[in-house]
């Protein structure tokens, strides 16, 4: 018994200690005004249990018998337009040509011209790239690539080349994409009959495949226009152990090694990118740009939608041994070219898939700048774990036009967010309670010890986290306040969305951290015997049912539970104004998703299966 009254005491000192932080702002934690690039690492090494636009192109898996032809890019004024012409800020050192280079990958999104464009040839270079063209299957995007081809193919001739991601999660997608290239070609053969241009030139088309990880293969010797040889390429594409995938250094390599080539046959050189990840080399984006237009090469992506504000998403993958499931980070966002909300849920960095209804920013800004096309692929993934997963994967169009990221370049996108007290000020918020940067920000909410000693040297480590975690949000929250009348004054919906979600999560994020801290201290006290047998540790769990302070608590902390249900009801109320202000987008989603779960706190039992030890030893977890 004394032992559970030191426990007792103990943690309630910790909430005393916290309610002062969070009344009284006490703690003087300077919010950081740098601007790192988020550096992402795995958060967690256990499994743990799951909790666009309208615009979209028909499926259509037969060979065209006509050759109604697409432009090549879009106006400046639809979604993904950048404010201004995008140029290279870096200086372009000379590559070496392709070898054996290191390489990285990175994923954006499109949307297909209006009725107005479809018809017009207006040629590669004349207008900006597309940035989210809805696909149904590889089908329908192979179709429009192909319609691609043929427009460019009325002026000359063509290299292309085909650049395949080499994780293991695309290896059912090159399969896809192999099964459809004689719709490809078949169609780029009735375009040599009915054009008399093509039809006088001799091999007209010319296809080269490649894939890339942390290096390139190059799977046809020379360029062909054997379909069957293109096929068994794809074929042989290996799956890449390391788990990088160097996109942008592989796009630079791959233009100077076939750019040549491509010059001495009188050929115009396109680039198709296949991946469902954004990559690893972001930082070369720029420099793909440059390369890219000085030889006017357009590039065409294939990929999938960002993760709403956040790099990162989680794929399913069992074991072959124990089929455990694990959950494997990959690399998918953001979508623009900082994110632009929270990294964090309340104890540590998110876990969630939500989508963004944009590609990821470098992407998405390649095929926009080069005159190429980003093609989201369909919505639903299997193996994508995490909540949001199993959400709606695309939006409408009318809603998300006036919430398009910026593309410019990051040195520009910087340079315009500076400028800006509101934007900069949310920028300080997101980096400050960035888990990824402060580790402390990671509070332990799975495994706690079965046993009470065990459980409260754990809880002892944690504890204080929560603490300081709820003085940064106080913090936040008073910076955001401050800042409250420059609102009105924002032109961007996409800022101000921002700021409206920002807030309402910092404003529950403190009652989430205090009912953690109450129920850290309930448990100590009241401890239960497992009502399983096979239970053997404690999972901290989340729903709508408060924990109310009991009378001890609310002698020592001086909060009522009418306090509590105040500042719960002021947290509620902010998400309801992010749904009602920004209706059917992933604004509003997330917020909902935040409502649904709830702020309360409780400990359960659980089973966590013993043969997660074994992961690095006689389990091989990939990296896709």
């Amino acid at each position: 018994m004394a032992q559970a009254r030191d426990y007792s005491a103990f943690f309630t000192s910790l909430i005393v200690h916290a309610v002062i932080l969070v009344g009284m702002g006490l703690i003087h934690h300077q919010l950081t005004d740098s601007q790192p690039e988020v550096a992402i690492e795995t958060i967690f090494d256990d499994e743990r249990d799951q909790a666009e636009f309208e615009q979209v192109l028909e499926t259509n898996l037969e060979v065209s018998e006509n050759l109604s032809v697409t432009s090549g890019g879009m106006v400046s004024t639809n979604v993904g337009a950048s404010t201004s012409t995008a140029v290279s800020s870096q200086k372009i050192e000379t590559s070496e040509s392709l070898k054996e280079p290191e390489i990285k990958i990175n994923a954006g999104e499109i949307t297909a011209p209006g009725d107005d464009i479809l018809g017009e040839d207006l040629g590669v270079g004349e207008v900006t790239g597309e940035v989210g063209a809805v696909v149904e299957g590889y089908g329908t995007a192979m179709s429009r690539i192909s319609k691609e081809l043929i427009r460019i193919m009325r002026e000359e001739k063509i290299l292309v080349v085909w650049l395949f991601d080499e994780s293991g999660s695309m290896k059912d997608d090159q399969k896809e994409i192999s099964e459809n290239f004689n719709k490809i070609y078949s169609e780029l053969g009735i375009a040599a009959k009915q054009e008399k241009k093509t039809r006088e030139r001799d091999q007209t088309l010319l296809t080269a495949i490649l894939s890339y990880g942390a290096t390139v293969h190059v799977h046809t010797p020379k360029p062909t226009m054997d379909v069957k040889e293109v096929q068994d390429a794809i074929g042989k594409i290996p799956i890449d152990e390391t788990g990088l995938e160097n996109m942008c250094q592989t796009v630079a390599a791959t233009i100077d090694k076939y750019s040549t080539m491509a010059r001495k046959t009188d050929r115009r050189l396109c680039i198709v990118c296949v991946t469902d990840e954004s990559g690893d080399d972001g930082a070369a984006v720029e420099e793909v740009i440059t390369r890219a237009k000085r030889m006017k090469s357009p590039i065409y992506i294939l990929g999938r939608e960002s993760v709403f504000g956040y790099p990162y998403a989680r794929q399913l993958w069992r074991d072959p041994v124990y089929n455990l499931p694990h959950w494997i980070q990959i690399n998918r966002g953001p979508e623009t070219a900082f994110p632009e909300s929270l990294q964090y849920d309340g104890l540590h960095g998110r876990w969630d898939s939500f989508s963004a209804g944009f590609g990821p920013y470098e992407q998405v800004r390649i095929a926009r700048e080069t005159g190429g096309i980003f093609f989201v692929l369909p919505g639903k993934e299997q193996r994508l774990a995490g909540a949001g997963s199993n959400q709606e994967r695309q939006f409408r169009f009318q809603d998300m036009k006036e919430y398009q990221p910026l593309l410019l370049s990051r040195r520009e996108y910087d340079a315009t967010r500076s400028a800006s007290k509101f934007r900069s000020s949310i920028w300080k918020v997101i980096v400050t309670l960035n888990p990824h940067l402060d580790k402390q920000l990671n509070i332990k909410e799975l495994y706690y010890p079965l046993k009470k000693k065990e459980f409260y040297e754990a809880g002892s480590k944690e504890v204080p986290k929560a603490i300081r975690a709820m003085g940064l949000l106080q913090k936040a929250v008073d910076i955001l306040e401050d800042i409250e009348p420059l609102r009105a004054q924002e032109k961007s919906s996409r800022w101000r969305a921002a700021y409206d979600l920002t807030l309402a999560q910092c404003l529950a994020y403190r009652v989430r951290l205090f009912q953690y801290c109450l129920a850290m201290d309930s448990h100590a006290k009241n401890m239960p015997a497992p009502k399983d047998q096979k239970s053997n540790t404690w999972n901290v769990k989340r729903g709508k049912k408060m924990l109310p302070p009991d009378p001890v608590q609310v002698k020592l902390t001086k909060v009522s539970p009418e306090e509590l249900d105040k500042q719960l009801k002021k947290a509620e109320n902010q998400y309801k104004l992010v749904i009602k202000e920004h209706p059917g987008t992933p604004w509003a989603q997330r917020a909902q998703y935040e409502l649904n779960q709830g702020f309360g706190m409780y400990f359960v039992e659980h089973f966590r299966d013993p043969r997660y030890d074994k992961v690095g030893k006689e389990i091989k977890v990939p990296k896709l």
